[in-house]
């Protein structure tokens, strides 16, 4: 009895339904759609948020100097 043959038999398979096929159907996902406006609007809400973080990080910066 080798490994495999004693984990099977632990386990209550029976040799019959190790080797049958299992009908799996696989669904190809919709691509994803966001509208022109939602993309523009992230993207100029990005570059607001890093130049006001720049401009912060400088602030602070400056204050720190003196």
């Amino acid at each position: 009895m080798t490994a495999d043959d004693a984990i099977y038999h632990a386990e209550g398979y029976a040799d019959d339904d190790l080797y049958e096929a299992d009908i799996v159907e696989w669904y190809e996902a919709r691509p994803v759609t966001i509208p022109t406006a939602v993309a523009a609007g992230a993207v100029v809400a990005a570059f607001t948020l890093g130049a006001l973080t720049a401009v912060a990080a400088l602030f602070v910066l400056d204050r720190l100097d003196d």
